[in-house]
């Protein structure tokens, strides 16, 4: 069959367990979609509790960073592993081994009483993690009829675009009032749900296992080259990125190790990565277009909060309820697009909701120091609407081609990439603000001085209100700080909406046929 060419939707499964159906598929989802939700939202929820964990167990805050690094380093090197892993274990106890370590490394963090006890179970948390988002895609989609998958993706895909979205909101409101271990204990239910679900109901429903030859040099240089790339985007902002020694041994140090894996991998009889995958112009094109619309997307989830919190002076918690509206619509549509995935132009949907991207992208970009509330949430409550649009049929244009054993190996390489574009999209992005701040405040203070009509008129006005000398001084920097951190968001959104139209163009060079869903064989 041509790698361009998508299976339909009504197209015959391949040999195997028959799908599930009634109460027993309706759990199954439950129980996978809270597996995917838990390790998705583990990825985001300590962000705002780093510097309450780092206070209670006596580091910096810079060093309090490493929670985060830690899993996030671990989880990116798991996680184009699975397909490897998978052919020598099987999905099934693969996927419910990851859930149950996952869940006993979580109680772990939230008993760790010192810093460095910790940041090990954090790693050993990222590291059994990595399987869990790609195999509860392929087991689910497997688990249901072939005219249903595409329902299936949108209600898997519902958990993996919320979770990051309510990570920070969940994470500061449990930091708030509870303790810090809390973030980590709520997984501990959660987990031994979906561990027993897949159990339980997935027994005599295992893949195939085959006894591969361990690639260790390929291995060895995927889990230098990734853990040393992600450490580099991880800490280069706050270490000056390349003004630091450090972050170039990094850079040199994962570009090497990465380059040699690509040449290894392409020859190796049985890779740990296999990146024949590319080969298929559905999956490479998919995937490419995916990771520059989530890298664009989760740079907006990352600056949005920063501004609200920096300049406009929200609470973490009053910057997580506005930006948590871009869940809502999300939740509805997705599973609505997902069953009716088989009567679109997948390539329609796509690049619709990336022209909505933009056209919200621009709507952010008018904001000024004076937007209220009601009008911050109201563009990411039409945002749900191209979160929708994007990832399902994306995902499904990806994956449309892919062959029933290979499905394992593509779904943890895309959602590799995908989380690996996530962590580039923060990193360029809150660099990029930081230094746009930088450069309009510049600009903005040479303006401010005594020959400047409007400058004597601002001062006279703080003069009547008692401002005076060093105070007086400090207000009016104050305000062209804001004033600079404004502008530079506007100038990021702008940037944005560029990309998301560059994607709304190129999602038309792929060839998925018209009525195509997810197929899992051919």
């Amino acid at each position: 069959m041509d790698a361009s060419t998508a299976a339909p939707a009504s197209a015959p499964a391949s040999a195997g367990p028959k799908p599930l159906s009634g109460g027993t598929l309706a759990l199954l989802t439950v129980g996978l979609a809270l597996g995917t939700f838990m390790e998705v939202l583990d990825t985001s929820i300590a962000n705002v509790a780093v510097p309450t964990i780092s206070g209670n167990l006596g580091v910096a805050n810079s060093e309090g960073t490493w929670v985060i690094s830690s899993y996030s380093v671990a989880s990116a090197i798991a996680v184009p592993l699975t397909g490897w892993l998978a052919r020598r274990v099987g999905e099934v106890r693969l996927f419910t081994l990851s859930v149950i370590l996952f869940t006993i490394a979580s109680a772990a963090c939230g008993f760790a009483t010192n810093f460095e006890t910790l940041i090990a179970f954090r790693l050993v948390q990222g590291l059994v993690s990595g399987p869990m988002v790609p195999l509860s895609q392929t087991i689910l989609m497997r688990s249901y009829p072939p005219e249903k998958r595409g329902l299936a993706l949108g209600l898997w895909a519902m958990t993996v675009i919320v979770a990051p979205i309510f990570g920070p909101v969940m994470g500061g409101y449990i930091t708030d009032n509870y303790t810090w271990p809390w973030i980590f204990y709520i997984n501990v239910p959660i987990g031994l749900f979906s561990g027993v679900c897949a159990y339980l109901l997935l027994r005599g429903r295992e893949t195939k296992i085959t006894k591969q030859r361990i690639d260790a040099v390929g291995l060895a240089l995927l889990v230098i080259g990734v853990s040393c790339l992600q450490m580099m985007l991880d800490l280069g902002k706050d270490r000056d990125w390349f003004n630091s020694g450090f972050i170039v041994a990094l850079a040199i140090i994962a570009v090497v190790s990465l380059a040699f894996m690509l040449a290894w991998e392409a020859t190796e009889k049985e890779p740990v990565v296999d990146l024949s995958l590319f080969r298929d112009r559905n999956f490479a094109l998919g995937a490419l277009i995916i990771s520059f619309g989530f890298m664009a997307f989760f740079g907006s989830v990352v600056i949005f909060p920063l501004w609200l919190q920096t300049v406009m002076g929200y609470t973490a918690g009053i910057a997580g309820l506005a930006t948590a509206p871009v869940g809502l619509l999300a939740l509805v549509l997705s599973p609505l697009i997902g069953r009716n995935m088989h009567r679109l132009d997948l390539r329609l949907v796509a690049s619709l909701a990336f022209l909505v991207f933009a056209f919200v992208s621009i709507w952010n970009s008018t904001f000024t120091l004076d937007v209220s509330f009601g009008q911050v949430i109201l563009p990411r409550l039409v945002q749900g609407i191209g979160v929708a649009g994007f990832f399902v049929p994306m995902t499904t244009i990806t994956l449309s081609s892919i062959s029933d054993e290979r499905l394992a190996s593509a779904s943890g390489l895309s959602n590799f990439l995908r989380t690996l574009s996530g962590a580039i999209g923060t990193a360029i992005s809150s660099t990029f603000w930081e230094d746009d701040a930088i450069y309009h405040h510049a600009v903005l203070s040479e303006s401010v001085n005594v020959y400047s009509p409007n400058t004597r008129a601002y001062q006279d006005a703080l003069a009547s209100i008692g401002y005076a000398g060093q105070s007086m001084t400090a207000k009016i920097n104050d305000v062209v700080t804001s004033q600079g951190y404004m502008m530079a968001t506007n100038d990021f959104f702008r940037i944005s909406c560029v990309v998301f139209l560059v994607l709304a163009v190129l999602v038309w060079i792929t060839k998925p046929k018209k009525g195509a869903g997810p197929s899992l064989g051919h």
